[in-house]
């Protein structure tokens, strides 16, 4: 099973997203990340990698932008936000029924916001909330993905 996990600029939340759905070890799950965004090559930020060296899970270094092949080659696709969604569904309106957001994939209440926080420009502890929020979604897409 192929995911693809997208963010705005593939620095900050879909680093992390992918480092710890990566680290979960889910026999025949590849994970891959970009930008809708993104440039290729430029460092993911210093606060994203700082934790996901600190729970030792292997990672992508740098940024890549949302490119149509990944499309094609994901099973799944799950965004940070409703709005990443929505330009996915605009770009690929052959793929919208395989484009999630991350926590609408899992969601059970029906009035919370599917939108992950953002942490960009914030200190370590602001990317550690988002890393925390990640890491309890990304907990339950496990468990659903497996399921199937």
């Amino acid at each position: 099973m192929n995911i693809y996990i997208v963010c705005t600029g593939n620095t900050c939340r879909s680093p992390m997203a992918e480092a710890i759905l990566r680290a979960k070890n889910i026999e025949n799950v590849i994970v891959r990340s970009a930008g809708i965004n993104a440039q290729d090559g430029t460092p993911i930020a210093e606060n994203s990698k700082a934790l996901i060296e600190e729970a030792e899970m292997p990672y992508t270094e740098v940024s890549r932008a949302v490119k149509e092949e990944d499309v094609d080659w994901a099973d799944y696709i799950f965004t940070m936000t409703d709005s990443h969604k929505a330009i996915l569904h605009h770009l690929f309106p052959e793929d919208t029924n395989k484009i999630f957001t991350l926590k609408g994939f899992v969601k059970t209440n029906v009035n919370a916001s599917e939108d992950v926080h953002d942490p960009f420009g914030q200190n370590l502890e602001g990317y550690r909330e988002t890393f925390n929020e990640l890491s309890a979604v990304i907990d339950e897409v496990a468990q659903k993905i497996m399921a199937k």
